[in-house]
């Protein structure tokens, strides 16, 4: 079964509430980056910033990071890994950083992209936002400073997100529809 747990108004509104939590914690944003994981958050990551510019006149500074060789189970296929292009063109080194995926759901993913980050320098501090949170299936312990919507879900359930000019919706799928 498939259905539809947001629709493209709820999803800009939640973007809303989210960029005003962010300006509220981060003002204009001099010293904070917008990190976006490959390849799920890079839409999720894009509207944000987009989002910051058309409510606060806010230039966030925006990269794109990529965690393929960070994962705990890169080894564990035999498949070829073909890593997304990274585009971080600033630094690091002493900058809030806001890490922004799609779906937060087991942790690991957001686990590697803290390690990914470590490599292009120390930030002064590291947040998460996440669209979906589900909660129930955490294998490390990694909580969302930003949630667009906590949703409670099978372990063999699949969220996804979907993308169509610029507007978002996210359905979710039990496994017999996959």
């Amino acid at each position: 079964m498939k259905r539809i747990i947001l629709e493209y108004k709820q999803v800009d509104l939640i973007l809303t509430r989210i960029c005003h939590q962010l300006v509220e914690d981060h003002g204009d944003f001099n010293h904070t980056a917008i990190l976006a994981l490959q390849p799920k958050g890079i839409l999720l990551g894009k509207a944000i910033v987009q989002k910051l510019e058309t409510l606060f006149g806010i230039h966030a500074t925006y990269g794109e990071l990529d965690t393929t060789f960070h994962r705990d189970d890169f080894r564990r296929s035999d498949k070829l890994l073909i890593p997304n292009e990274v585009n971080i063109d600033f630094e690091i080194e002493n900058k809030r950083i806001i890490l922004v995926d799609d779906v937060l759901y087991t942790g690991r993913s957001i686990r590697a992209a803290l390690d990914a980050v470590n490599d292009y320098g120390r930030p002064a501090s590291i947040e998460l936002v996440t669209l979906i949170n589900r909660k129930y299936k955490r294998e490390v312990p990694i909580q969302p400073d930003y949630i667009g919507e906590n949703i409670d879900s099978r372990t063999d359930d699949y969220v996804k997100v979907e993308w169509d000019n610029n507007q978002c919706k996210v359905w979710i799928i039990t496994d017999n529809a996959k």
